[in-house]
């Protein structure tokens, strides 16, 4: 599935207040979900030595995919694409890279 067809599906499973008209809401989805992600994560540090087993492996599968929804109805409520985002971050990840700037602060290095 490419990321234009999962954005146009995931969008006909968004139910929430005023959608076309309300980023907010997603965005607060997205913060829940990741920490969920966090949460899991943290969890397989204290209780397993870091060590991700299937089973985790597939809870933290799907708390990602949450993710995804969300961040694709922000990028659906704000007339953004995901194909877009996510060539824009490619290109600048390759550009830190090739400056050696991956490491180090800010969004504009």
């Amino acid at each position: 599935m490419t990321l234009k067809e999962y954005q146009e599906k995931s969008r006909v499973t968004a139910i929430y207040p005023n959608i076309g008209k309300n980023y907010i809401y997603p965005t607060l989805g997205l913060a829940g979900e990741a920490g969920e992600v966090a949460e899991k994560i943290k969890k397989v540090i204290r209780d397993n030595k870091g060590v991700i087993s299937d089973e985790k492996k597939q809870e933290i599968k799907k708390e990602l995919g949450d993710v995804l929804w969300y961040v694709s109805q922000i990028a659906s409520e704000i007339n953004l694409s995901l194909d877009d985002i996510a060539d824009e971050n490619i290109k600048k990840l390759y550009s830190r890279l090739e400056r050696n700037k991956l490491s180090g602060n800010g969004d504009n290095r």
